[in-house]
Parts: C-alpha cells; sequence; structure tokens
C-alpha cells in the first residue's frame, strides 16, 4: 500500500462519521417535517400548490448558493449547522412530492368504503390512506437519501467535515487517490443507504398487498434497527469528542492547504489540540473568524482591500498594510504578522505563446486582448482587481472562463486558453514554463500573506509563541517551492509542510 493511500484511509473514519452523521441528521428532520406537509397539502388543496412550488423553488437554487445564504442568515457560523439546514431543504422535495402523490393515489372507494363503516376521517388517513402510500413515500425517502448522500459532499466548503474533504482537497492539490477514496467512499454510503431503506420499501409494498410473511417483517426490523443505531452511534461519538482549544481555518488552494497544515502542526507541537476546517470561501471564512467560529488562518492584504473594505485604488504596498490592519481590528480580529511572502494575482501566459504574439506587458495586449481568451479563478472576475486592470488598460477579452485553480494552469498548459490570472508564488508557473506579464500601470494589488486570529485566541500568550517563528519567517521562495511540491512533484501536503517546518 503507498504512503499517498495509507494516508487518505487514516482519514476515512472521521470523514465517514462526520457524513453519516449530516447525511442521517437532515434526513431525519427531513422526514419528520416533509411527511406531515405532505399529508396536510393531499387533504388542503389550498395549501397543495403554494407548498410544492415552494419546495420545488428551494430545489432549484444552486446547492453552493444555498449554504452561502445560509452560513450569512447564522452570522457567520460555519460546520456542522449550516450544512445540516442546508441538507434539510434539499431533502424535502421528492418527500413530500412522494407523499401526497402516494395519498392521493389510493382510490376512492377504498376512502369511500372506510367511511360506510363509520371510520373518522383520522381512522382514514392513519389505517388506510398512509398504509397504501408508504411504498411511494419511502421511495421518495430513497430518492432523497441518494441526493443528500451527494450533496454532503459540499459541505466541506462551510466547515463541516464529510467526504467532501478527500474530494476537494484532491482537486485542488491534483490528489488523485485523494479524489478517489472520497469518490468510492460517498457511492458506497448512498448504495448502503439506499440497499437498507429499499428492505424497508419493500416491506411496505408487501404489508400494502397484505402479503407480509415472517421473514419480510424480520428483514424490514433490521433494517430500521440498523439505520437508528448507526444514527445513534455516530451521534454518541460526536458528543463525546472533545471540543478541540483551536480552529484552523483554510481556503480550497494548494497554498492554503499548506499553511493551514503548517499553523496546526505548530500549535500541536505546543501541546494544543487543533481543528482543521479547510476548504471555506473568503467571505465565509473572514466572518467565521471576526466572530470566534476560526481562530487563525492566513488570508492576504489584497483581498481585505478589494473585497472587505471595498477599496478599488492601488496606493502602494505599505499603504494597504497599514490601513488592512487597521480595518481587521476594527472587524474584532487581530494581525499576529505577516509570514513574508506576497501572492499576487498575474496573468501569465505560456512562453512560447507569448513570444509568438510579441507579448512581454499587459500593455501588449492592448490590440489583441479582444481576440485572445483568459482564464480565471473562482473569484478573479467578479473582483475589483478585474475592474480596475479593464479600465486602467481599456482591455477586454474575447472570452473569460472561470475554473477551479488546478485546471485553470493545466488549461493554459494545454493552449485551451491564451492567458490565465496565476498566482506568483504558485510553483507550476515555472514548471509550466509561463511568462508572468509586467503591470506598468501598477492594476494588480500587493497581496502580502497574514495571519488572522480571533479575539480569543490572540488574548492566549502560549498560542502566540506557538506560531511566532511563522511571522517573517517564510520567503516567497521557499513559498513557491512548498506549492511545487504538491502541485508539481504530487507530494503530500504533509510534505510540503514538513518542509516549511525545516525552513523555520
Amino acid at each position: 500500500m503507498s504512503d499517498n493511500l495509507r494516508e487518505q484511509l487514516l482519514l476515512l473514519p472521521v470523514y465517514f462519521q462526520g457524513h453519516l452523521l449530516l447525511t442521517l441528521a437532515a434526513l431525519s428532520v427531513g422526514i419528520c417535517i416533509s411527511v406531515p406537509l405532505g399529508v396536510w397539502a393531499s387533504q388542503s388543496p389550498r395549501v397543495k400548490r403554494p407548498l410544492l412550488i415552494t419546495v420545488s423553488i428551494i430545489q432549484t437554487f444552486p446547492s453552493l448558493a444555498i449554504l452561502a445564504l445560509v452560513v450569512a442568515l447564522l452570522g457567520g457560523r460555519i460546520g456542522f449547522l449550516p450544512a445540516f439546514i442546508a441538507l434539510t431543504l434539499y431533502s424535502m422535495l421528492p418527500i413530500v412530492r412522494n407523499t401526497v402523490s402516494g395519498l392521493e393515489s389510493v382510490s376512492t372507494s377504498v376512502v369511500d368504503a372506510a367511511k360506510g363503516i363509520g371510520m373518522s376521517p383520522r381512522q382514514i388517513l392513519t389505517r388506510i390512506q398512509m398504509p397504501l402510500a408508504m411504498p411511494v413515500i419511502v421511495a421518495g425517502i430513497r430518492t432523497a437519501t441518494v441526493w443528500t448522500v451527494g450533496l454532503a459532499t459540499l459541505s466541506t466548503l462551510v466547515g463541516a467535515s464529510s467526504f467532501g474533504n478527500f474530494i476537494f482537497t484532491g482537486i485542488q492539490t491534483r490528489n488523485l487517490v485523494a479524489v478517489t477514496v472520497g469518490s468510492l467512499a460517498s457511492a458506497a454510503l448512498a448504495v448502503s443507504l439506499d440497499g437498507l431503506i429499499g428492505l424497508v420499501q419493500g416491506l411496505a409494498e408487501k404489508q400494502s398487498k397484505g402479503i407480509v410473511e415472517r421473514k419480510h417483517k424480520r428483514a424490514g426490523a433490521i433494517a430500521g434497527s440498523v439505520i437508528v443505531l448507526i444514527f445513534l452511534a455516530i451521534a454518541y461519538n460526536l458528543f463525546q469528542q472533545e471540543e478541540a482549544d483551536f480552529v484552523v481555518g483554510g481556503k480550497p488552494f494548494t497554498e492554503q492547504y499548506i499553511m493551514a497544515g503548517l499553523i496546526s502542526a505548530r500549535l500541536e507541537d505546543a501541546g494544543f489540540s487543533v481543528e482543521l476546517r479547510p476548504g471555506l470561501g473568503s467571505d465565509v471564512i473572514f466572518a467565521a473568524t471576526s466572530t470566534g467560529n476560526v481562530d487563525v488562518y492566513l488570508e492576504y492584504s489584497g483581498t481585505i482591500w478589494a473585497s472587505f473594505m471595498k477599496r478599488s485604488g492601488n496606493p502602494g504596498r505599505e499603504a494597504i498594510r497599514s490601513a488592512v490592519v487597521q480595518f481587521v481590528e476594527e472587524q474584532g480580529m487581530t494581525n499576529l504578522g505577516f509570514p513574508g511572502f506576497q501572492n499576487r494575482y498575474a496573468l501569465a501566459m505560456r512562453r512560447d505563446r507569448a513570444l509568438e504574439l510579441g507579448i512581454s506587458s499587459i500593455e501588449d495586449l492592448i490590440p489583441i486582448a479582444n481576440t485572445l481568451s483568459t482564464g480565471g479563478d473562482l473569484e478573479f472576475f467578479g473582483r475589483s482587481e478585474w475592474l480596475r486592470l479593464r479600465d486602467l488598460y481599456n482591455i477586454d477579452f474575447a472570452e473569460k472562463l472561470t475554473f477551479d485553480v488546478s485546471l485553470m494552469y493545466t488549461a493554459v498548459q494545454e493552449r485551451q486558453v491564451d492567458l490565465i490570472t496565476a498566482y506568483t508564488t504558485d510553483g507550476r508557473v515555472a514548471a509550466y514554463d509561463l511568462l508572468i506579464l509586467d503591470d506598468p500601470r501598477n492594476a494588480m494589488l500587493p497581496y502580502d500573506g497574514m495571519l488572522l486570529v480571533s479575539d480569543a485566541a490572540s488574548s492566549s500568550p502560549e498560542f502566540l509563541q506557538a506560531l511566532e517563528p511563522i511571522i517573517g519567517g517564510i520567503s516567497e521562495e521557499q513559498m513557491r517551492e512548498a506549492n511545487r511540491l504538491v502541485d508539481v512533484e504530487g507530494k503530500s501536503v504533509s510534505e510540503a509542510v514538513a518542509y516549511l517546518q525545516g525552513q523555520l
């Protein structure tokens, strides 16, 4: 067994526990809400249409948007709760719809016969309609289960542990073993839960036909018991876990995974217990640190200046550093210090393509920009840097494509785009022989790395002492080499962390 695979399998129990608990909790609450709503809708035409429209609209919202909205409504809280709420909302449509369909499929002659023998509406519902509709209702639950297991992988983006940790980290660090382990684990969980619920569905169908045998009852009871026991065991383990001393956050790209790992290693070496929450978006992690849900993470001065302070100018590196330090303090955080490297945005082309077109600076793009295609990361074309660059140089591109960071570099290497918005500390710039274009009009902002710390963490002298060696301890060359180890040589994040540890 390779070291890479062994490392991923060691993480499997933790991610399995998080994924399973999240799935079962969301499904349980979704069923408790959706089935009564479906019953109500089936008996009230006035309620039915608005309810079905509402749950259908929820389903049409992009899952990432739902997660972001829930985090915002919870005041920046991340972790289990926002993911649980979002997944519960997503589980409702098939259950509500199948409950309504199942109850409406019960023959009116059966209902009339029940009325004829003097049964009350409540007795008709509980003793006649629900048992006959149960196969259809369980089918809806089965569909919701598969959806929920798949969507739970996205909970990683709001700080909840799941198999998505394997997938997102693997994509960003080009670790196909991690992606494969996460994908197979998620698929296996979906198939297993679907199979268990399928036993219950089969029992419900047989019961509705009046042909339930003792062995079928036993199989249904076993399936239901297994689901309940799994849920109780995972919940018990979750509540038995001690709260970590500090929560370390990170964004979804290689440098962030490495720096989050380095921060965690320093704190663990100092005797602290650490919870790692990687893969968070800029807005989510900034708000979470401000509210104390994350204790420390690596941020960049340009991101704060442009995205949070909403400034559009570029007064220079020192002026921006000074302004953002003051701003983060006003937001209830502390800047622990600057590690010593910048990771700026820069336009980059394949060197041979740049020579072919005679390009060495952004100014050289002005006459031909409208014939070129460019790729950016998930944020760039929505940031003020792009608007500033476009306006200062009076250029636009024929195509502006958005990529995951790892795929963005692959796109320019394989000539799918002419240029990209590269990161200056990315090891792939040199490995892929990309040319960083000069920026004579100073459109791109400085991006000094800075350690943002929550108010609670900043009051711990031991915490500050553990991270002190990182401040001023990492050069751009060292950070670029650490990124290269992962992105180019295929080393693990832990190996890159060990490299930086050796440089401090």
